[in-house]
């Protein structure tokens, strides 16, 4: 019997209050309204950000239903869209495009005056949830909301991808492999026979090493607290990696040493005011160019001295790795279809979406990579 048109009730995570555990919840998703659509999610990545959330560090409505990186399949649409249809293999877009807006005219921009992260309403573009649970309103996350077994996004939010694509694994195009990978190709513009540094070797800063070495990069430097990630950056295309513990001076100090004067790109992908600087320091001085990817702590802000860049470093941030989310993701997975790039060994945990807690242990206790949950 078909569900268009009529409330669904299903099973979401919730998160109720900060620093609690998300709460399985059976809730009501409304019908979609006009150039909107509902996905049948089929798997849903569990991201570093999403985790930011949890703790209080980056600030948005509660009630919520967080994630952002996930995949799955039309289940209806509202009046008047277009761009998918039920059946489609969707991807939610995190960062969207509007297509209409001076950014996404702009042909190196993708921050789309839509996107709503710098002010978190938790809404629909209508200013309106479609989530409801125990008679309250849930807010939506980042255009997405994707820990929920049915989701309501808007039609500048979702795009469809090759119906060929497991779910299960091109989800992470949603947001930790474009992140990362981009950051690399797209922002940072990463030149053959250069040297790089990437601080954090998650999901996203693995990303960044696969980006690395495709754009040709000579010398790849891991760099992390958790040597158990060490492996699996080298199997990727770090050519080394190490441990800010094991030595007695500053780490951009032995990045610069190691390298003679300073890497030529640097990538924070952890989201912490000391490892941004430290990213920004170990840039060769005239001409480095470090790359902010992590999600910092929305109540702190970094002092540093302009010198630092009078001198001819570059310093830069981007969102999904600076790709326009509807015109990238698609061809990123016909890539991914093509052996262009590997996700599997992203992907070290795969759970049932009920374990969602035991997800995030696993990514605060530093054992997994990205951990994907399937509904």
């Amino acid at each position: 019997m078909s569900t268009a048109g009529k409330v669904i009730k299903c099973k979401a995570a919730v998160l109720w209050e900060l620093k609690k555990p998300l709460s399985i919840e059976e809730v009501e998703v409304a019908p979609p309204k006009a150039y909107e659509v509902r996905i049948k999610m089929v798997a849903t990545g569990i991201c570093r950000t999403d985790d930011h959330v949890i703790n209080g560090n980056f600030v948005t409505p509660l009630p919520v239903i967080l994630g952002h990186e996930g995949a799955g399949i039309v289940e209806s649409i509202g009046e008047g869209v277009t761009a998918v249809k039920p059946g489609d293999n969707v991807i939610p877009l995190c960062v969207p495009q509007c297509g209409k807006c001076a950014i996404c005219k702009h042909p190196e921009a993708n921050y789309c005056r839509k996107m709503d992260l710098t002010n978190l309403r938790g809404t629909m573009q209508d200013g309106t949830t479609r989530f409801t649970c125990r008679k309250k309103p849930i807010h939506h996350f980042i255009n997405t909301s994707t820990f929920s077994e049915y989701i309501v996004v808007d039609e500048i939010s979702v795009v469809k991808i090759d119906a060929a694509a497991p779910l299960e694994k091109v989800c992470l195009i949603g947001c930790a492999f474009s992140t990362g990978y981009g950051s690399a190709i797209n922002v940072a513009k990463v030149t053959p026979g250069s040297t790089c540094a990437v601080f954090g070797l998650g999901g996203i800063g693995l990303s960044a090493i696969i980006g690395c070495k495709a754009a040709g990069a000579a010398m790849i430097i891991g760099v992390d607290i958790n040597k158990g990630k060490f492996a699996k950056a080298k199997e990727l295309g770090a050519t080394e990696c190490i441990n800010p513990q094991d030595f007695k001076k500053p780490i951009h100090e032995v990045l610069k040493e190691m390298t003679g004067g300073g890497v030529d790109f640097s990538f924070e992908a952890i989201g912490q005011i000391d490892t941004v600087l430290e990213a920004l320091l170990c840039c060769h001085e005239a001409f480095g160019v470090s790359v902010i990817i992590g999600e910092p702590p929305a109540s702190q802000n970094l002092s540093m001295n302009p010198i630092l860049l009078l001198t001819g470093r570059t310093w830069k941030g981007a969102l999904l790795g600076g790709f326009k989310s509807k015109d990238s993701v698609p061809k990123l997975v016909v890539d991914f279809l093509a052996k262009k790039f590997p996700l599997d060994p992203l992907i070290t945990h795969v759970l049932p979406f009920e374990k969602i807690n035991e997800g995030f242990d696993l990514l605060r206790s530093g054992k997994s990579i990205r951990t994907v949950l399937k509904f």
